[in-house]
């Protein structure tokens, strides 16, 4: 009987969601990120039941150095592409929300435009303190999004390094943010994400920035042309524009259109979605055993005397790893 009444829960959540009540969209999303493993059996039902609904969004990674105007070009672009129309939604994966609190709490007071919106929904990051958690929770929280109306999806990153490879890996269209500065800040650049980025940006392209960041666009060009492009179909724009000022956000978001089309043309749209999807059935998979590995008392013990038996040198690693994927089983 309780199972009845969980699943009748469940398809009364996702009714609600697909009409776009934003409490259920909240909700769901809160539902996709409880450790409690009832709450993952029911999320997993949840997306499984709005799967036909999902993936019509225009999923945007946006990438960027602390300082260089995300929130306000998320701002900037969200508020265009809701004067335009749509319905937009900001998500974030931030490893370091745990420790941290994250940014993005804060950056929903400088997204003033956006988040006064009826048309919009900004959510932070889950505090679980790994980027494979918080990937695998935002993946999921997209798919609702998408089921919930919204025609697109902005994931920030607000970590570094491997969570920028996360959000491009989720995202159909990757967006690097760049500063207007001289050929020392080009030495800096991190050579893997220039080769991530669908497209460099430089913000802050007004007033006595516009010479600086129009040199720097050039330089950008320069080096991209030495890189092979992620895709044959697709040689990365450098664009300027200014989040403050409203200035280049139409022709920002004209690029992103052309990628699309461009990706959609060549069939490497519908190939990238269907390797991603497999990519997360994997990144669930291990956080599945994972979870195992961490709820299961009786494993828990077990692991932590072959932790001990390893770190005292009496067990390989290579043997450790067998014995733990046995109990598993």
């Amino acid at each position: 009987m309780v199972e009845k009444k969980t699943s009748l829960d469940i398809t009364a959540l996702a009714r609600d969601l697909r009409v776009g009540h934003r409490a259920a969209l909240a909700r769901a999303i809160t539902l996709v990120e409880s450790r409690r493993g009832d709450h993952q059996a029911q999320a997993r039902e949840l997306v499984q039941m709005l799967l036909p609904d999902t993936g019509k969004a225009v999923r945007v990674g946006i990438t960027g150095s602390p300082g260089v105007g995300k929130s306000t070009t998320i701002d900037a672009l969200g508020t265009y592409l809701i004067e335009q129309g749509n319905k937009v939604a900001v998500l974030a994966v931030d490893p370091s929300s745990a420790r941290s609190g994250g940014s993005i709490l804060g950056d929903k007071t400088r997204m003033a435009q956006l988040s006064a919106s009826d048309d919009a929904f900004i959510r932070p990051s889950p505090s679980s303190g790994t980027l494979g958690g918080v990937a695998a929770k935002t993946r999921e929280a997209m798919l609702l999004c998408e089921a919930a109306g919204f025609d697109v999806v902005l994931v920030e990153t607000v970590g570094i390094g491997q969570s920028e490879t996360a959000v491009c890996d989720m995202t159909d269209f990757f967006l690097a943010l760049m500063l207007p500065g001289g050929g020392d800040e080009l030495q800096g650049i991190k050579k893997g994400l220039v080769e991530l980025a669908d497209m460099i940006a430089i913000n802050k392209a007004d007033g006595d920035n516009l010479k600086r960041a129009n040199i720097t666009a050039a330089d950008y060009r320069g080096a991209l042309h030495i890189l092979a492009p992620r895709s044959e179909h697709w040689h990365p724009p450098v664009v300027t524009y200014s989040a403050l000022a409203g200035t280049g956000i139409a022709e920002l978001w004209q690029k992103i259109l052309e990628h699309r089309t461009a990706m959609n043309a060549s069939g490497e749209f519908a190939a990238r979605r269907r390797d991603q999807q497999v990519k997360w059935m994997w990144s669930m998979l291990e956080q599945r055993m994972l979870a195992r590995l961490r709820s299961e008392a009786s494993v828990r013990a077990k692991v932590k005397k072959i932790e001990a038996e390893v770190a005292d040198g009496h067990l390989t690693p290579a043997l450790a790893a067998g014995q733990i994927l046995e109990l598993l089983q």
